[in-house]
């Protein structure tokens, strides 16, 4: 507590300063002359409807709350002279004169005194007192301990820690101390460290928390109230989308428009049909697509854009997704109702094959250690490969349809599917249970949030349905605007913590919608075909990719950023200038 470490040994006793003491018990007890005044700088209280003086315009702060948090902030941060000027000055005390006391007992090992001092304080609450005792009495134990005075520990624990009732199982713990010394030994590991003491500082923080506010105040009060205020100001910023962007507490925070990635920097042009799908790897160091063209391509994220690192090529038919794998280091392809391709992403060879005979493959995933990959079917089955192309396990009956998503949570437990034209499913395959999101309207494609909690639905009827699948399911938001009558058009999380949705559109555009509220904040021009992908960067919020019927890809940044680049390293790239 104020702002001094005590690495002494528990058992020692604390010969203390003035000084020192004055830090640990937040030198409320000490009274420094007040050299000067700026009693008339101060803003004039105000006088509440119950008599009490506040401060503020909004008349809600109470003024001895208000110098309170301010002298513990003080002491805290260490200007311990300061603290006692405000307390003088202001005539308001951190502490009453009792707390005072048990503090100063509680740091030179007064137990017995404490515990008498601490009914004086005035608790009301009897579990209170019992459980602030339970604490004093078994750091009087442990430092009896410490001096090898077993008996007069036995006896404490014996006649004054286990008459309190207040946690039983601690005082069998307690008990094994005496039977075994080395139960309660400070060489044990982190994970059996159930018994040992703390040093006194320590003790009187774990009473502070217990005790009620108005007694002590609680350590960081006045730095949790302000780190509260600046979290309520972000929440409520629309646009707050930038892990730089500096919070002060000199203004209230307000980002503007300019943090949604709106210009297209770069329009890639490498594939020769419909580019259908596309997503960054989980680095934000590559970015795959797959096209009408029946090929896929890796292209490499730099700081100066985006180039081609790898056009992969084998598959007869259209390509409908990519999968990267939990590395990064491998990508897997799905032809539609083809085979799933597993390509190393650094030289570009395909590793592996997975077909199954007299069926096709519609979707692909991976699990979360990587050890194997999971693929749907043209026969509404799904089955789990081993690397090698083993099978491991097929879940047949319901559990697809012919163009699907497949995702697989990210504690590997639960694997998502669209099993009925209405519905998705979400397979337990450990517990083998089965949940089902019922939907009124016929699903075209879905996505799972980063932490796995969250699913987005795109619907038939032109809304996007954001699901919490934690627990019970639950319909949390929708959103609408975007165009969809014909063609499969996904959409995404993203941004900065995912506080964003941003959607494909068949009239051209890429919607942009505020995840908490619901709002349209941003449409994008620049496509002259369907927009049937969009992905987020999830290491740059400020990197946006669409996948159109118009064969290109964009690449979408902030406005203001300088479009000086470096030459262009690969073909098939036109970089931007901010126009459409």
């Amino acid at each position: 507590m104020g702002g001094v470490e005590d690495d002494e040994p528990a058992s020692k006793r604390m010969k203390l300063s003035s000084e020192e003491l004055r830090r640990l018990s937040n030198g409320s007890t000490i009274k420094e002359p007040v050299a000067g005044s700026s009693r008339d700088l101060m803003a004039r209280p105000l006088q509440s409807e119950g008599g009490e003086e506040v401060v503020g315009s909004k008349g809600v702060i109470k003024k001895v709350e208000f110098v309170r948090i301010i002298a513990k902030a003080l002491y805290s941060l260490g200007y311990i002279k300061s603290g006692a000027h405000l307390e003088e000055e202001s005539g308001i005390p951190l502490h009453s004169s009792v707390v005072n006391v048990f503090m100063r007992q509680i740091l030179e090992g007064n137990w017995d005194d404490s515990v008498v001092t601490l009914r004086n304080i005035g608790l009301t609450d009897e579990r209170t007192v019992k459980s602030a005792s339970f604490l004093i009495l078994e750091q009087k134990f442990f430092e009896l301990l410490d001096e090898e005075k077993v008996m007069a520990a036995l006896n404490t624990l014996r006649t004054e820690i286990a008459p309190l009732g207040v946690n039983d199982s601690r005082v069998r713990e307690l008990s094994s101390c005496i039977v075994s010394p080395s139960y309660c030994s400070p060489t044990r590991s982190p994970k059996q460290d159930t018994v040992r003491a703390r040093s006194r500082s320590k003790l009187l923080e774990e009473l502070q928390k217990l005790l009620p506010a108005t007694v002590m105040i609680p350590e960081g009060r006045l730095e949790h109230l302000v780190e509260q205020a600046l979290v309520l100001q972000r929440d409520a910023c629309m646009f707050h989308n930038s892990l730089d962007k500096e919070m002060s507490l000199y203004s209230d925070h307000q980002c503007g428009r300019d943090q949604i990635p709106s210009q297209a920097l770069q329009i890639l042009q490498a594939h020769t049909d419909e580019v259908w799908f596309l997503q960054f790897s989980h680095n934000g160091k590559y970015l795959a697509s797959s096209s009408n063209d029946q090929s896929a391509i890796i292209w490499e994220v730099y700081e100066t854009g985006v180039s081609l690192k790898h056009k992969l090529s084998g598959h007869q038919k259209p390509l409908s997704s990519v999968s990267w794998s939990p590395d990064d280091r491998q990508l897997l392809t799905c032809g539609a109702e083809e085979v799933v391709r597993r390509w190393d992403v650094s030289s570009g060879e395909c590793l592996h094959v997975y077909e199954k005979t007299g069926l096709g493959m519609v979707s692909c995933g991976w699990s979360p250690d990587g050890k194997w990959i999971f693929s749907g079917l043209n026969d509404k089955s799904i089955c789990m490969w081993e690397l090698d192309g083993k099978e491991l396990e097929c879940w047949k009956g319901q559990r697809t349809l012919k163009i699907s998503d497949l995702e697989i949570t990210g504690d590997g437990k639960q694997i998502i599917s669209i099993c009925r034209e209405t519905a998705i499913l979400l397979l337990d395959r450990e517990a083998k249970v089965e949940r089902f999101i019922e939907e009124d309207q016929p699903i075209t494609s879905f996505s799972l949030s980063r932490d796995s909690r969250f699913l987005l639905i795109n619907l038939l009827n032109q809304e996007i349905h954001l699901w919490n699948i934690e627990g019970d399911l639950k319909l949390v938001s929708k959103y609408r605007g975007h165009k969809r009558t014909r063609f499969i058009i996904r959409s995404c999380f993203g941004g900065l913590e995912q506080a964003f949705i941003a959607s494909g559109s068949e009239d051209s555009l890429v919607y942009i919608w505020h995840r908490g509220t619901g709002e349209l904040i941003e449409t994008l021009p620049g496509h002259s075909g369907a927009v049937n992908c969009v992905s987020w960067n999830p290491a740059n919020p400020h990197m946006l990719a669409s996948a159109s019927d118009d064969r290109t890809i964009r690449i979408w940044g902030l406005n203001n950023l300088s479009t000086k680049r470096k030459e262009p390293c690969s073909n098939g790239i036109h970089y931007c200038n901010g126009g459409y």
